[in-house]
């Protein structure tokens, strides 16, 4: 399914009227057992797609709330493959797009072709992978082009207009939209140039654009949502999840559509 599965999901929610929302979970924190419940909750309260953060000892693009689950999850002997293993276990079940966010060097240690391959079998929709720059993703691209998944791209508010315009042309999926300067992290206000940033996106963007990082709140979604078509909350999801308040991240949810 892959790439047209995020656009047929997408164009669904789009066509309601309802602002896409992503949430960002970390796999494995809170344990592995529990992943396809969450996953399960997250698309039965109208989530757009599911980004699955793949625990990582040195996660460069992550603040300390994600930081701190991913180190749970990997003292829970989370795993690459022990995550897709379980994926494959209800893919027929599941409606909602999975994607995948990693950093390259546990794709590099896993295989880019076999990671690829693996991929599209469990039913993982797309990857995102924040540490490999424009100028080296054929590293993975190529890959990732043959099974057909949506290599989906981040867009940096520091970048100049012909950088983003070449970035919004090779996204696939939905194009992240990285709202603030820094690592994730809730934040109570983004910067007044989000706004014509994200206008700048949407002009040359042929995919929707999300903006992420630093999202915590409906107002905020709804705000950042004139601009662009939808959020992705990782940060205040991850928190509340690792604190059981489930009823607060479904009225999150429903909130921000």
């Amino acid at each position: 399914m892959g790439k047209e599965k995020i656009a047929n999901y997408f164009n669904k929610k789009i066509e309601n009227n309802e602002n896409l929302f992503v949430p960002y979970i970390v796999a494995g924190d809170g344990g592995l057992d529990i992943l396809k419940q969450r996953i399960e909750f997250l698309q039965d309260s109208g989530v757009a797609a599911i980004e699955l953060g793949i625990p990582f000892s040195d996660p460069v693009a992550d603040g300390p709330t994600i930081q701190e689950a991913s180190i749970r999850a990997l003292e829970n002997g989370t795993t690459l493959k022990k995550i897709l293993d379980i994926l494959e276990t209800f893919k027929e079940e599941r409606e909602v797009p999975i994607i995948l966010m990693t950093y390259l060097n546990p794709v590099y240690a896993y295989g880019i072709e076999k990671f690829a391959e693996d991929c599209a079998r469990v039913g993982v929709d797309g990857l995102i992978i924040p540490d490999v720059p424009l100028e080296e993703e054929s590293v993975v691209a190529d890959s990732f082009t043959k099974h057909n998944i949506a290599f989906i791209r981040l867009a940096a508010l520091t970048s100049t207009e012909d950088r983003l315009k070449e970035i919004a042309k090779r996204s696939e999926g939905f194009l992240y939209a990285v709202s603030v300067t820094g690592t994730t992290g809730a934040r109570a206000t983004h910067q007044e140039s989000v706004y014509s940033y994200l206008e700048t996106l949407k002009k040359h963007s042929n995919v929707p654009v999300l903006a992420g990082f630093g999202v915590s709140s409906p107002e905020q979604a709804h705000e950042l949502s004139n601009y662009c078509d939808g959020v992705i909350v990782g940060s205040k999801i991850v928190d509340l999840l690792h604190h059981d308040k489930i009823d607060e991240v479904h009225n999150l949810i429903e909130a921000s559509l």
